[in-house]
């Protein structure tokens, strides 16, 4: 009674009675799902007496119908029995594992994550062996099962999920990787441990898939995160290094001066999806930043056409019209392509002073006519309006009256 109790106190503010943040505590995905079937017509025990084999069979009403019930859909129904039951769920669990009938071996595999919920010993042990069973349907069980246990129990599954991603036969490997992504929701530490150990492997395609995985945990993840991202930036392959420069966008939202000195490094890249995924960081950027400035100012010189034109094109968010004037002279002094000297003359322009008569005249304009009432009420108080000369026969409020000049 006492632990239900601290599992269900929450930590209030005393001002608002609002719940107080406790740091940053993970919510367990449960591996339960909604299961139906006949054995809930079952009483518990009858549920134990069929999983374990010591009833044959038990009739229950189901659909309309009588239908006899098999240690099949005895260890099913393990899935139901649940606290002071749950041991006994789990012997007799054990005991289907191990049983020389594929079609209970199956069925203990498609309950076990839900079982390891109320207790866990040697379930995940039983898992690993039965991934290389000697049944077809058995191994496809088994992997379903790691597939659903994964983002539940990592450290159970750890070392048969790291077994399972390197697998070279499909229908194994697709369900570790399903699992490994939804391990990014719930533990994406540990899917950093994966994707580091993955992305020390010489075959390419694990690699590309461990660095696909990257824009899952990027916002989660912290340093850990962030140091992968670094090392899928140099690596050889350059699909890689694109899944890792995907990440730049979103992390410069997070972490802005993390994701600056990432893309300093993807925009030199010799691939030119990577250079173009850097630019769409450098765009997200807060160009208030001196880093991302200084980011802008040296992509202006680089030696792609791409960069230069992406790079040419944020110096009128950066600079105001006199330094951008003096920026573009100097720029067009090295620049080469036609179209971005055009466009660099065009930054280098001041109508004020090149423009024809008509724009020259624009800065120079009359300012706006004064509104009839502010006109009016001018004329009142004896005061001039523009170039206006004041109305003579009206003394403005402020002169001294002839009363006050006599007196003086």
């Amino acid at each position: 009674m006492i632990g239900k109790m601290v599992r269900e106190y929450v930590a209030r503010d005393p001002r608002t009675g609002l719940p107080i943040a406790t740091g940053g505590r993970k919510t367990r995905k449960s591996a339960k799902k909604e299961r139906t079937g006949p054995w809930l017509e079952c009483t518990r025990q009858e549920i134990l007496d069929l999983a374990t084999g010591a009833k044959p069979e038990v009739i229950v009403n189901w659909n309309g119908g009588r239908i006899a019930l098999s240690r099949t859909d005895g260890v099913l129904g393990l899935a139901r029995l649940k606290g002071v039951w749950a041991d006994r769920a789990h012997a007799s669990l054990l005991l289907a594992l191990e049983c020389d009938d594929a079609k209970v071996r199956v069925a203990a595999l498609e309950v076990l994550p839900i079982v390891a919920e109320q207790r866990s010993d040697e379930l995940f042990d039983w898992l690993s062996v039965l991934l290389d069973d000697d049944d077809p349907s058995v191994r496809k069980a088994a992997s379903a099962c790691l597939e659903e246990a994964a983002p539940t129990f990592p450290s159970g599954v750890d070392s048969s999920l790291a077994q399972e991603l390197r697998s070279t036969l499909s229908a194994r490997s697709e369900p570790a990787w399903r699992g490994l992504k939804a391990l990014t929701e719930t533990w994406p530490e540990v899917v950093c441990d994966h994707i580091d150990e993955l992305l020390l492997i010489d075959d390419p395609k694990l690699r590309r898939k461990a660095s696909k995985l990257l824009r899952n945990i990027v916002q989660r993840a912290g340093a850990m995160g962030w140091d992968l991202i670094s090392w899928a930036l140099n690596d050889a392959d350059p699909e890689v290094r694109r899944n890792a420069s995907q990440t730049l966008s979103s992390l410069s939202k997070k972490e802005p001066r993390i994701a600056i000195m990432l893309t300093e490094r993807a925009i030199l890249d010799t691939d030119e999806k990577v250079r173009n995924n850097a630019l769409r960081a450098i765009r997200s950027m807060d160009t208030d930043d001196s880093r991302a400035r200084n980011l802008i100012m040296n992509g202006a010189r680089h030696s792609n056409g791409v960069v230069r034109r992406s790079c040419i094109e944020m110096l009128p968010m950066l600079l105001v019209e006199d330094k951008l004037r003096l920026v573009a002279t100097e720029l067009l002094q090295s620049e080469t392509d036609a179209e971005l000297k055009k466009m660099l003359t065009e930054m280098t322009y001041d109508a004020s002073i090149e423009g024809t008569e008509d724009e020259k005249n624009a800065f120079l304009s009359p300012a706006l006519p004064v509104p009839a009432l502010e006109r009016e009420v001018a004329h009142a108080q004896g005061k001039a309006v523009g170039l206006e000369n004041a109305p003579p026969n009206v003394p403005l409020l402020d002169a001294p009256v002839e009363d006050e000049l006599l007196d003086s």
